[in-house]
């Protein structure tokens, strides 16, 4: 049976209608700073010639200024509620000038303009604030999710016939771990956090973990559709397996990633799981000739990584890898 053609045209209608809604976003957006100006501009020339400037009616400007900074950020939302302020005093001048009275400003209008104008520019620098606050927090977010996502593929490559260098670092630091008599708890904790040392989008999503967790448990209740038993069990397990591993890879990014071109390091603040997974990556790169990073090209043996004990490594880590490798 064939649709009536009327609804083809509906629908034709419907995707053309879409498409220039869509244009005329994406043009608001691309003209955004133009168009917020125009607002005020025709805002003042409303308020002069409809209303022969009554002051309740500035009360207008704080709806361009809340527009600048949710879309613009602080400094410019303060810029915008600066340029409304001055444009008003400039206009009463104006004013003035035209109607052949006293050229200044009365005492009253002062007050209010000056209340006002404080109002005005500081709803645009906190508005701006919580905008810019916002951003950052998403940003994050999206670096966490990517995070999450690089994770499943990692644990996905496990099924290859050829290991991933991060699956040797984590069993090969598990090992060094192990010979070091650290307890079963912290050697887990080691072999996850060394699986994840290569994705660099944890770097600051990490800590994000604990809020999306408080989030989704207050958040959610409030929600239609609230989370199940199961679901809670597996973000709390999942929240504290990252709570456990996050300062062993916070330190491996902060002295092996970040600092890596400082061979001599503070081991007294560099926590002793990073220092085990920074030593296995070294170690598995120079087995599997794998490119090394510039500063450390020349210890490419277990002889030349012995001279970084107690230098870039801590003693006990790298007599435990010696150890793992001479033995039979």
């Amino acid at each position: 049976m064939q649709k009536p053609e009327g609804d083809v045209v509906i629908t034709g209608g419907n995707k053309k209608r879409g498409a220039e809604m869509r244009k005329i976003h994406n043009f608001i957006l691309s003209h955004f700073e133009g168009t917020l100006i125009s607002i005020i501009i025709v805002g003042i020339l409303a308020i002069a010639f409809l209303v022969h400037y009554k002051f309740s009616f500035l009360n207008f400007f704080f709806l361009p200024v809340i527009l600048s900074g949710y879309y613009l950020g602080k400094k410019k939302a303060a810029l915008t509620a600066i340029f409304c302020v001055l444009l008003i005093v400039c206009y009463l001048l104006y004013q003035r000038l035209l109607s052949g009275s006293a050229t200044g400003l009365l005492f009253d209008e002062i007050i209010n303009l000056v209340v006002w104008g404080s109002f005005l520019i500081l709803t645009g620098i906190v508005m701006g604030a919580v905008s810019e606050q916002r951003e950052i927090r998403l940003k994050n977010l999206s670096q966490a999710y990517i995070g999450v996502l690089e994770i499943l593929m990692k644990y996905l490559e496990v099924a290859d016939e050829v290991k991933p260098h991060s699956l040797r670092v984590s069993l090969l630091a598990g090992k060094i771990a192990k010979e070091m008599g650290l307890d079963k708890s912290e050697v887990e904790d080691i072999k996850s956090a060394a699986l994840l040392h290569e994705i660099e989008a944890l770097r600051s999503g990490l800590s994000l973990f604990d809020d999306v967790s408080d989030f989704m448990e207050t958040g959610v209740k409030i929600s239609k559709s609230p989370l199940t038993d199961k679901e809670k069990v597996l973000l709390k397990t999942t929240v504290a397996l990252v709570k456990e591993i996050e300062p062993i890879l916070a330190g491996y990014f902060h002295h092996y990633v970040e600092d890596a071109n400082k061979l001599d390091k503070d081991l007294n603040e560099i926590p002793i799981g990073s220092s085990i997974i920074a030593l296995a990556d070294l170690y598995d790169r120079v087995i599997h000739q794998a490119v090394l990073p510039p500063n450390l090209q020349e210890y490419d043996s277990l002889d030349k990584i012995e001279k970084l004990s107690g230098l870039t490594f801590q003693m006990p880590v790298v007599r435990a890898l010696k150890q793992i490798v001479s033995s039979p």
